[in-house]
């Protein structure tokens, strides 16, 4: 007998019923398959693959059995006896049916949907609350990289005052191309999916849904308030044109797409996520390619920042692993953390409601006393001017106009929206008013 075998005869046996095997859940069923004493070691029980669920059994899946593969989720959930379940699927239906079956029937949850708990995490979270076991689900924001337990165990007796992160990779390679390769939005998308960085849909990414998704789930797990989808404001990149990639770099910025989470100072939660200027000085600020970085303030633990790849196969299998493990010690301790901790309440603030800095750009009639008008309809506003400048704009055709590029100090969303409304009908502003928010300052 070996080793592993004595070992195994002693150690307590957890079913692990997997659904979906794409790229992610064969890495994951890869590794329950052949890491076995390890997962063991770590977890302190063997976990047992029962069966994967898949939408054609008879495609080959090499290193993974055909006896564990189904076509039946649904029974996989309820007749395999699985004390977790983990749920690879995407998408909300039919994985809402399933995990809220799977929770029924008494198993803990491992998820990397963050579509589904965006939507609907109030009801799963209850459920599981109810039965009295895990959801764990740090693979739905960020992949690899550890956020969601800090925010929810590491930073707990703390209080978080604000989360802001690139949490798209799809979104940062476009916007990453754009400024150091001066590649326009076409372009560069075009390269993100030849590299397999978009799907050949790519809305869900560059329409900015995927990080407002994550979004809801940090704002909840920040603020212990139930944040979903539908009161994150979003906004995507695909109107992010050459000239704003210019405009940033002249005022030392580079433009991110960032899911954006704080309090405001009457105590609600802004939520948001759309393009913005972050300061080449700001941590954020460098982070590369498909990467994603989560950049949290703490009134205690001050500003931590989490950077890494946020998507792939790989990484993606090591946080769902990772999970896996952790839902499995809780199991054998007898305990279990609340899948969501809801106490505080918060309101989510409107959008027109939050404040922030915005980089306004726009094109005058290059004459005296444009400034002054500008700066005192601004004023009308209650817009403060951080700082402006003023160059020719292609004085070989437009000799008469100039650019006038501003920063505001912080104000209102819509004092701000009112102004460059008010500023579009004058006549000394020609054509639109380009704005972008600022963060990070």
């Amino acid at each position: 007998m070996t080793d592993e075998t004595k070992n195994s005869t002693t150690q307590r046996v957890l079913k692990v019923a997997l659904l979906g095997c794409g790229t992610v859940g064969a890495k994951v069923a890869h590794t329950l398959l052949t890491q076995r004493a390890d997962l063991a070691a770590k977890s302190g029980c063997v976990l047992e693959l029962v069966g994967v669920a898949v939408r054609d059994a008879s495609l080959p899946r090499p290193g993974i059995p055909d006896e564990l593969l189904t076509e039946d989720p649904a029974a996989l959930v309820a007749d395999s006896g699985a004390d977790i379940v983990i749920e690879l699927i995407g998408g909300i239906d039919p994985p809402r049916q399933l995990i809220l079956s799977a929770i029924e029937h008494g198993a803990s949850i491992v998820t990397a949907n963050k579509a589904l708990l965006a939507k609907h995490g109030e009801e799963i979270y209850a459920a599981a609350e109810r039965k009295g076991v895990d959801i764990y689900y740090e693979a739905a924001v960020a992949g690899a990289i550890p956020i969601v337990r800090p925010l929810r165990e590491s930073l707990v007796g703390d209080q978080i005052l604000a989360v802001m992160g690139i949490v798209n990779g799809t979104t940062n390679y476009i916007l990453d191309k754009m400024t150091t390769e001066h590649q326009d939005f076409a372009t560069a998308l075009a390269t993100a999916q030849k590299l397999g960085y978009a799907e050949a849909d790519p809305t869900a990414d560059i329409e900015g849904f995927d990080a407002a998704s994550k979004a809801a789930i940090l704002a909840s797990l920040a603020f212990h308030s139930s944040v979903r989808i539908d009161d994150v404001y979003r906004e995507g990149i695909t109107g992010v044109t050459s000239e704003d990639i210019q405009a940033a770099e002249l005022a030392d910025c580079v433009i991110k797409l960032l899911a954006v989470a704080r309090l405001d100072d009457e105590g609600r939660i802004e939520v948001r996520v759309h393009p913005v200027m972050v300061p080449r000085s700001h941590p954020l600020a460098v982070v590369s390619g498909a990467n994603n970085a989560i950049f949290i303030e703490a009134a205690n633990a001050g500003r931590l920042m989490f950077m890494g790849p946020g998507a792939g196969g790989s990484p993606t299998a090591s946080a769902v692993t990772g999970d896996l493990v952790t839902v499995a010690r809780n199991r054998l301790r007898g305990v279990e953390n609340p899948a969501h901790s809801v106490y505080q309440g918060l309101a989510v603030a409107p959008m027109r409601q939050t404040r922030t800095r915005y980089h306004l750009r726009f094109q005058v009639a290059d004459q005296p006393g444009v400034l002054a008008a500008v700066a005192g309809l601004l004023a009308q506003h209650r817009v403060s001017i951080h700082s402006v400048h003023q160059h020719a704009e292609r004085p070989e055709e437009h000799p008469d106009l100039a650019v006038l590029s501003m920063v505001t100090h912080l104000a209102r969303e819509a004092d701000v929206m009112a102004c460059i409304t008010e500023l579009e009908k004058t006549g000394y502003v020609h054509g639109q008013v380009r704005f972008m928010r600022v963060e990070g300052v």
